[in-house]
């Protein structure tokens, strides 16, 4: 079995990873951080999105205090040699991480290899398709999520923990007229830190969609994060303590049915088990309505054999907590006393769905723990017009930046946008899928073509490949359908293997690789021991 698997593993490489305020404050605040050798962190306050605008006149101070030169310079990113190429990445998910590797990884002329700083509020990065295995505990924290410090200590690109708060651009500027020939623009980051860069990648990613249904936001968990597995994940230990002398059934509702909530649905089925009821929602009649037949048969023959109830054709009106005292008190009575605030899992919740179709009868649903993964949107917030803003980034509606087909943003050709930050359409017209397959494919071609930008030679224009798609369906099992060979699943052991095997290439360097594979090598030789021993009692006590 592990023989097939890894003959498949390099064809199986690059599958389908399917599961990643408008307010600017003061333009210099007065604090600054320090500089470390190759990765910094700044403290900063939390200001969702990015906000990119060009101010139409230098002179105006617009109420900002007068700060002195040598002040001023406190707050720029000190770049080693300022005759090189500076190259910003915003954003350390598949397509900033792996557009940052790429340049480091490919052959430069003297004195033109990029510097690279790459920045990201998180001081880690997360394989986003595997999170599913933090809940069923299948791998460890630092397999799928390790510090940027970490992967990078033996590269020339250097790391800022910072989250930003506007990009003034101004390689949109008249030739004869530049606002600023000594760069591109510049990056404001929220602890007060500015980046002069020549060029610039957005690679923000998205977040989570919570304020489509009233009491989403307050009541419901997302899961695309590190820190969202730990929080359901936190959830889920006090429920099963809080019912472990209990009959009654822990209820976990999953609101959609796409990839992220089918593989939710049969992590959580498959750790809770007899103990509890997973009931997933969905809009459409059928579970993963875009994955191919193969997969979606796999998992619905995976979810009807466990405590799954599949809620198709239906739409959540609104969520609302219920009052519950006797659950209250007992989580009060077991959980130790700190100083946090109260849990998710302290209270019944009340979800009301309406059919899609005419004639149904509505319904409601009470769950412990109610999980969301419908919609999304982009870290790059639409811009308000203003007249001080000579030129924006052009946005569509989702908040994505346009580009052309080499990667670089409409009317800005020195940034790039991939990834949930881009709003390219395959040849068919077709939006792309936000998936990591498609971040990482544009890493590839963006890395490429800033070299190519760099070392003035024509640039390539990217296709999408889409070389099949796979999903998690519990500890040993999974669901394969490579693109290559009509027709063909691999499911059930032979696909888990395949799947892990596909994501253990994936990953980011070589040293992570190597570490994650004796890791997991580790864990299958002690799994088997252990079920060895496991048949050997159950044979000898038998007799």
């Amino acid at each position: 079995m592990a023989q097939i698997a890894l003959s498949l593993s390099v064809t199986l490489g690059a599958l389908n990873f399917a599961g990643a305020s408008r307010g600017s404050g003061k333009l210099f605040p007065g604090s600054s951080g320090g500089l470390g050798t190759n990765s910094f962190r700044f403290s900063s306050s939390r200001v969702k999105g990015i906000r990119c605008a060009v101010s139409s006149s230098s002179n105006n101070n617009g109420g900002v205090a007068e700060i002195s030169e040598n002040e001023l310079a406190k707050h720029f990113y000190a770049w080693p040699d300022y005759k090189k190429p500076r190259v910003c990445i915003l954003g350390g998910g598949f397509g900033g991480l792996y557009t940052a590797l790429r340049l480091e990884s490919l052959y430069w002329p003297d004195n033109k290899k990029p510097q690279v700083v790459l920045v990201d509020q998180s001081e880690h990065f997360v394989f986003k398709p595997m999170l599913y295995e933090l809940l069923s505990g299948e791998v460890d924290a630092w397999e799928v999520a390790p510090r940027f410090s970490d992967l990078l200590a033996n590269t020339s690109i250097q790391f800022i923990q910072d989250k930003v708060k506007l990009v003034d651009p101004c390689d949109h500027y008249d030739a004869n007229n530049p606002k600023n020939p000594s760069c591109s623009g510049t990056v404001y980051l929220e602890s007060g830190l500015h980046i002069e860069y020549d060029w610039l990648v957005l690679a923000l990613g998205a977040e989570a969609k919570l304020d489509l249904v009233p009491g989403a936001a307050e009541y419901a968990l997302p899961f695309s994060t590190l820190s969202d597995a730990q929080r359901v994940d936190s959830q889920l230990k006090i429920l099963e303590r809080i019912n472990f002398s209990k009959k009654s059934l822990i209820r976990v509702a999953v609101v959609g049915c796409g990839y992220s909530g089918v593989e939710l649905a049969a992590t959580i089925s498959e750790r809770l088990q007899d103990r509890g009821l997973v009931q997933a929602i969905n809009m459409e009649t059928m579970i993963c309505p875009t994955a191919p037949p193969g997969n979606r048969e796999a998992a619905l023959k995976v979810l009807s054999s466990r405590n799954v109830e599949l809620l198709l054709g239906y739409i959540v009106r609104s969520i609302q907590r219920v009052d519950d005292a006797e659950t209250t008190e007992e989580v009060n009575n077991n959980r130790p006393s700190q100083g946090t605030q109260p849990d998710l899992a302290t209270s019944r919740y009340r979800l009301e769905l309406q059919p899609t179709e005419r004639g149904s009868q509505g319904r409601i649903l009470e769950a412990d723990l109610v999980l969301w993964t419908v919609g999304s949107k982009s870290l790059l917030p639409t811009l308000e017009p203003s007249e001080n803003y000579r030129k924006q980034l052009p946005l569509n509606g989702r908040g994505q930046a346009e580009t052309d087909e080499t990667l670089r943003v409409r009317g800005h050709p020195r940034i790039f946008a991939l990834g949930d930050s881009s709003a390219l359409r395959d040849s068919n017209g077709r939006p792309l899928p936000a998936t990591a397959q498609v971040a990482f494919q544009q890493a590839d071609f963006a890395g490429w073509n800033l070299w190519a930008a760099i070392n003035n030679r024509p640039l390539l224009p990217f296709r999408y490949q889409n070389l099949g798609e796979m999903m998690t369906l519990g500890r040993n099992d999974a669901s394969v359908s490579p693109s290559f060979i009509e027709g063909l699943t691999l499911e059930g052991p032979i696909g888990h293997a395949a799947r892990k095997m596909a994501y253990l290439i994936r990953l980011p360097t070589d040293e992570h690789r190597v570490k994650v594979g004796i890791s997991w090598l580790t864990k299958s030789a002690v799994d088997s021991i252990a079920t060895i021993q496991t048949t050997l009692t159950n044979v000898f006590t038998s007799q």
